[in-house]
């Protein structure tokens, strides 16, 4: 039977701090309004002009660069994890981003609705889709799968480590 933990609301970047290795200026997110842990995360990012990415992206035109808004659904994906008590403040990697779709240019004054669900996390390995919003608008999707290496190594065989 699978374990079932508490819904954690309202994480500010401190708290999210506790949980993930991100930090300023990559740390994307400002708040995570909701999780269930193995299960669900939604978390918010309000961007505001005076990003520092904006200025040379691009001056005439300012928008959010699409590693930044990958940055922030990875960063909401990994919270449904990382908020088991044993994975608390690990290391994570991408492992593979499958079906990207940016559908909508995200500007100064936006706030990103992230919604991340977890499919599946066995031998340190975590599946899922992850999408968000502006003003109710899908913005962005994708399929994705992380890693935690510190897990992961204790499926290695040994005679591949020796190689």
């Amino acid at each position: 039977m699978k374990e079932q933990f508490e819904p954690i609301y309202n994480l500010g970047a401190y708290e999210i701090q506790q949980y993930q290795q991100n930090r300023y200026p990559l740390l994307f997110i400002d708040v995570v309004e909701e999780v269930r842990p193995g299960e669900y995360a939604r978390a918010k990012k309000n961007f505001s002009y005076n990003e520092w990415f904006f200025p040379a992206h691009f001056a005439d035109e300012p928008n959010v660069p699409g590693f930044v808004q990958l940055e922030c659904l990875a960063q909401t994906f990994i919270m449904t994890f990382l908020t088991f008590p044993e994975h608390k403040g690990k290391k994570t990697a991408f492992l593979n981003v499958n079906n990207l779709s940016m559908r909508k240019q995200i500007v100064p004054g936006d706030t990103l609705i992230i919604e991340a669900h977890l499919k599946s996390f066995k031998r340190g390995i975590a599946i899922g889709y992850v999408e968000g919003k502006v003003n109710g608008e899908n913005a962005l999707y994708v399929d994705i799968k992380v890693g935690l290496p510190d897990v992961m190594k204790a499926y290695i065989p040994k005679s591949a480590e020796n190689k």
